[in-house]
């Protein structure tokens, strides 16, 4: 390859990571059993041995493998930059992240003080016996709660955004005035909806798109029987990447579940099932004081949500392993957040007595259980569902909670929000800022949890199909956007914040493609 010394690295790092993974493993295996075959020949082995592996399906398992390494990791920087570099390039996202976890981890450090909770106790054998015998009905206990608080809430979150400035940016070089409305003033580059347009090209009003009821090019019928039967054949190929590129124009709802799997490549495999068994049994043997944040958190989220209350024992599950998983530790690397460390009791201040808390490296905040959510209405196999979260979460979900400024970072996204709604409705910007009701006060909820438990369950699904086709959460910033234009004529009438926030309460009704389509569409440039 010409440009070899550009891909040489993450090649590299690619079969470094792969080399001590378990499918390493079974692909070497089935290469030494195939040696044994008549029809592989000495003079021909490497051929042989690879056409084995074609016809048997690894060839197409280490594709997948080595798609989903491109995707969690970052592309090599500059050989010379420092490793941080590769978490975060700019120094003041970096400062501001760090800054932000500080606060956190003393907000959670203040509540063990307070309220006389360790942050990690052994549970008696007694109490380890009953967590073991209710571990399915986890919802029908009702430990009280009333003294924890969640750690934050986005809307504490937005404020530390808000406060973000670039020391060596000047401000007055800014082109414009409308560059001054919003909250979010850092100087990144986004997308408008020119080259969104270039970007989301499938989401055209040209071609058929799962979750719109009517067209009028193509008959949706004919359109959506066509387009199921090559779901079908995606899920029986078994490649990730053509599974990405058919989840753009939707997932119809029998096929999601696979199609989304395959995207992650989360295949539960057996040793998926054991890892899944090895963190419950790590729940039932330790009990952590984020356990109790998580209980809260559904209690106050999910267990009121018309959709999700009956998955709350799902929830549980899911969460409290994840709070134990230390293979997410391993996204730090590519993440500009930082595991909390916190000391072995009796051994503050001794560094080498520094552990990572919780073992997973995840604070979870109000409204955290909502990521998981969604994905209880696609899987009923706890381990099954338990893989595919965390894979979602260290592909997208961390972008929605940690200062970066990468295109899918929160930042961007609230910059991208701001921008779109400038630029396109700036009647309608201008008069909300003016009644003190700033656009992004109202939206950076909706973001921050990627709409889940704002719109309707079928239609977060069809949003979450675009955000896996994509590989990119762009499309929570621009269909935030495209909601204040559909609800635009009644926002033009609101006197106040409060108005305001009553005319976009519900967005249960909204058809979240054909809102995105217009916006993106049909809005004169």
């Amino acid at each position: 390859m010409d440009d070899g010394s550009e891909l040489s690295p993450s090649i590299a790092l690619i079969v470094r990571r792969l080399r001590g993974s378990h499918l390493h493993s079974q692909i070497e295996r089935r290469a030494k059993e195939c040696l044994h075959q008549p029809d592989i020949k000495l003079d021909s082995l490497k051929e042989d041995v690879r056409s084995f592996l074609k016809k048997t399906g690894w060839e197409r398992q280490l594709q997948n493998a080595v798609y989903r390494e491109l995707h969690v990791q970052l592309p090599p920087s500059h050989p010379a930059a420092p490793p941080e570099h590769l978490k975060e390039p700019l120094a003041y996202m970096r400062k501001a992240q760090a800054s932000w976890e500080k606060r956190v981890l003393k907000s959670l450090n203040s509540m063990s003080t307070e309220l006389g909770v360790p942050l990690a106790r052994m549970r008696p054998a007694a109490e380890q016996k009953e967590l073991a015998n209710k571990w399915n009905e986890m919802g029908a206990d009702e430990p009280d709660l009333t003294s924890f608080r969640p750690v934050y809430a986005p809307k504490d979150f937005l404020e530390v955004l808000i406060g973000l400035r670039n020391p060596n940016h000047d401000v007055s070089e800014d082109v414009g005035v409308r560059s001054h409305w919003g909250l979010v003033q850092v100087p990144l580059s986004v997308r408008d909806i020119p080259q969104l347009r270039l970007a989301f090209s499938e989401l055209s009003l040209a071609n058929g798109q799962l979750g719109i009821d009517d067209h009028a090019h193509i008959n949706p019928d004919m359109f959506e029987n066509e387009y199921v039967q090559i779901g079908k054949k995606v899920v029986v190929e078994q490649d990730s990447a053509a599974a990405q590129q058919y989840s753009r124009q939707g997932c119809s709802t029998g096929l999601r579940a696979d199609l989304w799997a395959l995207i992650l490549n989360s295949n539960n495999q057996p040793q998926d099932v054991m890892h899944y068994e090895q963190l419950t049994a790590g729940v039932i043997q330790h009990d952590l004081l984020v356990d109790n944040l998580i209980y809260k958190d559904v209690k106050l989220t999910a267990s009121n949500d018309d959709y999700y209350f009956v998955f709350e024992d799902f929830l549980y599950q899911v969460l409290l392993c994840f709070s134990r998983d230390t293979a997410v530790l391993e996204n730090f690397k590519y993440n500009s957040a930082t595991p909390p460390r916190s000391f072995i009791q009796g051994k503050g201040g001794e560094e080498e007595c520094a552990v990572v808390y919780p073992p997973n490296g995840v604070i979870p905040f109000h409204g955290f259980s909502m990521y998981v959510a969604p994905l209880c209405f696609l899987y009923n196999e706890p381990s099954k569902l338990y893989s595919v979260f965390r894979e979602m979460y260290i592909r997208y979900f961390f972008r929605l909670h940690s200062i970066s400024s990468s295109p899918s970072g929160i930042v961007s996204l609230c910059l991208q929000f701001e921008r779109l709604l400038q630029t396109h409705l700036p009647q309608l910007f201008y008069h909300l800022r003016q009644i003190g009701a700033q656009p992004l006060r109202i939206a950076f909820k909706w973001m921050v949890r990627a709409f889940s438990g704002y719109l309707s369950t079928d239609q977060l699904l069809l949003l979450w199909d675009r955000i896996l086709g994509y590989d990119s959460l762009e499309v929570v910033a621009v269909l935030a956007a495209a909601v204040f234009a559909f609800r635009a004529e009644n926002l033009m009438e609101v006197t106040s914040l409060g108005s305001a926030e009553a005319v976009l309460a519900d967005l249960s009704t909204l058809k979240v493609m054909p809102i995105i389509q217009v916006f993106l569409f049909a809005t004169a440039i």
